[in-house]
């Protein structure tokens, strides 16, 4: 029985890939783990494959281009119980993983290596991805997600094949690195980091990486499964923040300290309430809608929300909304009526008008997002049955 699998990404590494291939089979012959080689190659024009199967790996051809779409169809390929991925470019040392054989026999699903701690050699890494682009990406996955990983981007790790299948990975570029570390933090599973060192890569052209693009995409896809970051705390937050203004502002202008605030803030206020009460109902549909995907685990807290929030219950609380609007407009125009329909005081006339708004957005919002998030429920039964996050999870 295979124990363990040494899974190389391949595009054109003609110059690098015999040396890497000769470290990994040196290792597995060293430390006599049963294990095998196998390069998932994304198309290489150059020998790459033929030097591959020459030195006795396995070559899994990729027709999708990208590192996540190799290291997929690798990992789908593997026959190994543990699988250990890292670069063919010889930055990193296929002959000293023990430490990462050593964390996954004692129960690890994921172990990262850390370049950071392990050592970066001179050249090895360009200045704007070690002192700006990882750190500051790391650092965000970490609060995010809540992990103790340091290094989100490093290319050497292990993991356990089968927890790693069932998160049901799918990015095909190099955001794929940042997907594995957060969909396992999400499904809770144990991630370790060792030291690992990173040396400069032995070939004589450029990376595949495009630092902007690449980079880009990794904050995209943070963001992305983090609807609490994205959507709840700043709409929150903002709904917070109109409310506290907009309540005393109806009353008139408010002072705090040597700073008065009037007409313009009430305006702001409201555009705080209903910006912020949108993106609440933002993050509810990204919840349900993820769950739906099996991109994102359920908690308990979000299994009660789908129990009371339907379509009928939204329309009901729109509805009332929308009638203390009616309400309010009725009033507004009588007080005018009882003037006998003349000038308007600018300050009563922006104080009835933003109440009517607020109230009319939020009500239309409780109504057309009411019946999205119904539309979204008819299949999100049938799909959570399927999906890896089905099991109440750390969300």
């Amino acid at each position: 029985m295979i124990e363990l699998t040494i899974l190389m990404p391949c595009l054109n590494e003609a110059e690098t890939l015999a040396t890497c291939i000769e470290k990994a089979k040196g290792f597995l012959a060293r430390t006599g783990i049963a294990g095998e080689v196998v390069i998932a190659d994304n198309g290489s024009t150059d020998g790459s494959r033929e030097i591959a199967a020459a030195l006795g790996a396995r070559v899994v051809a990729v027709p999708m281009r990208g590192y996540g779409a190799a290291l997929i169809a690798g990992i789908e390929a593997a026959r190994g119980r543990f699988v250990i991925m890292g670069d063919s470019d010889d930055s990193y040392d296929f002959s000293r993983l023990d430490a990462f054989v050593e964390r996954l026999r004692g129960g690890a699903d994921l172990v990262m290596g850390n370049r950071f701690r392990g050592g970066i050699a001179p050249g090895a890494m360009p200045p704007l991805h070690r002192y700006l682009g990882n750190p500051v990406l790391s650092t965000i996955g970490r609060v995010l997600y809540r992990t103790p990983i340091r290094d989100f981007h490093c290319g050497l790790r292990g993991f356990s094949r089968a927890a790693i299948r069932r998160l049901g990975l799918t990015a095909p570029g190099m955001e794929y690195a940042s997907e594995m570390v957060m969909r396992a933090s999400l499904a809770g599973l144990r991630i370790d980091e060792v030291p690992t060192t990173l040396s400069p890569d032995g070939r004589s052209r450029p990376p595949h990486l495009q630092s902007w693009r690449d980079g880009w995409r990794h904050l995209k896809l943070l963001l992305t499964f983090a609807p609490f970051s994205l959507f709840l705390y700043p709409g929150m937050a903002l709904l917070g923040l109109g409310l506290v203004l907009f309540v005393p502002l109806m009353f008139g202008p408010l002072r705090l300290g040597a700073v008065s605030l009037d007409a313009g803030a009430l305006i702001f206020s409201a555009a705080f309430i209903m910006t912020g009460f949108q993106l609440v109902w933002f993050h509810a549909l990204a919840r349900l809608f993820s769950l739906r995907a099996g991109l994102l685990p359920d908690s308990p807290r979000f299994a009660r929300l789908r129990a009371r929030l339907s379509v009928e219950s939204a329309c009901q609380t729109g509805a009332a909304f929308l009638a203390l609007a009616l309400a309010a407009t009725l009033v507004s125009v009588g007080f005018w009526a009882r003037g006998g329909f003349g000038p308007l005081d600018p300050g009563a006339i922006t104080r009835a008008a933003s109440l009517v708004a607020v109230l009319s957005a939020v009500g239309l919002q409780c109504v057309t997002n009411g019946f999205l998030w119904g539309l979204m429920s008819q299949k999100s039964r049938a799909a959570e049955a399927q999906a890896p996050f089905a099991q109440p999870g750390r969300a």
